[in-house]
């Protein structure tokens, strides 16, 4: 059930973005164990007006072609996941539109069951908690 957001330059094709919004799911199925269909991912252009990155920040060499990649998900990924995780994402993007991984961002963000709902206004997860989440509970 994560929600991606991807923010990407404007030069980017629209070929392009599904070819990212495809990489990055595939990653999330590989690692982090998330059930297939569950595809919710933004992919949004920029303009130089409005991305604004640092080109060596933490030693990496940036260019134009940056990908930031932030990823809102339920707690509970191992380390070992997350950066499995990282990797993948990277190498996807690398194999998918030629990106260095050096401009490849990802940022996770955690919350938990009772922050999500799928639609209807309701939070599915509280109403109708599904195994995993009966299991955490009595953790």
């Amino acid at each position: 059930m994560p929600l991606v957001r991807v923010s990407v330059g404007a030069s980017r094709s629209a070929e392009d973005r599904g070819h990212i919004a495809q990489a990055i799911y595939e990653a999330m199925r590989a690692t982090i164990g998330i059930p297939e269909g569950d595809k919710f991912i933004v992919v949004t252009p920029h303009g130089p007006a409005e991305f604004f990155v640092d080109a060596g920040f933490m030693g990496m060499r940036r260019s134009g072609d940056f990908i930031l990649v932030q990823i809102f998900l339920s707690q509970g990924r191992t380390v070992e996941q997350k950066q499995a995780l990282y990797a993948h994402i990277a190498q996807g993007l690398q194999s998918a539109v030629g990106v260095s991984p050096d401009d490849v961002m990802t940022v996770l963000a955690e919350n938990t069951y009772v922050d999500w709902s799928f639609g209807r206004g309701e939070a599915q997860f509280v109403l109708n908690p599904p195994a995993w989440v009966k299991q955490a509970k009595k953790e």
